[in-house]
């Protein structure tokens, strides 16, 4: 087996026992008591789709005679290799940065409070940005050419979602949002 894809396939599994506490949490929220839920489609569609790419990703780590890695992909591959590692787990660091507020879904409890710290002082969807970002460095680093598609469609859907959580967080916290968006990017630094 290759090795990126070894490196590759340890840091999934890792990266499974570091998000079962988030996930418990997240979980939460379902039975909880929840202030606002929003229904929408973006709830649902960007996470599955973004687990869709996962195990596309996972399947793809045991390529069988379809995919021979060249030594001059490596030029591609190994700084892709590291962009995934750094941003998977700042995801993980984001996820846990918003403390008793993360939610798998898009909800507002009625102990909400605005997380303006952390990677949340930079930009105002880390998460996001980071799973696209973990996405594409994934898909090249394992030349996995047919969760590309899948990845390019996850890109918008997460730009809504975020863009929906920040018209709830608007409603949810009024000024104090208007002053934490005035110093914060959309999902770029300084930008949004």
């Amino acid at each position: 087996m290759d090795p990126i894809n070894i490196i590759i396939g340890i840091n999934i599994i890792a990266l499974f026992g570091a998000n079962v506490g988030g996930a418990k949490k997240g979980l939460k929220s379902s039975i909880s008591q929840v202030k606002e839920r929003s229904k929408t489609r973006l709830q649902q569609g960007p996470p599955w789709l973004a687990t869709f790419v996962l195990l596309l990703a996972i399947i793809w780590l045991f390529p069988i005679g379809a995919i021979d890695y060249l030594p001059q992909y490596a030029k591609f591959r190994i700084p892709a290799l590291v962009i995934y590692l750094v941003c998977s787990w700042l995801q993980i660091l984001a996820y846990k940065q918003l403390g008793d507020n993360y939610s798998q879904e898009i909800v507002i409890f009625r102990n909400h409070k605005l997380v303006q710290s952390g990677l949340y002082r930079i930009v105002r969807h880390p998460q996001y940005v980071l799973q696209i970002i973990t996405d594409i460095a994934l898909i090249v680093a394992l030349i996995n050419y047919v969760a590309a598609p899948f990845v390019i469609a996850e890109i918008p859907l997460f730009i809504m979602r975020a863009s929906f959580e920040d018209e709830l967080m608007h409603r949810t916290f009024h000024e104090e949002f208007e002053k934490y968006k005035s110093k914060t990017g959309f999902m770029i630094p300084f930008i949004g």
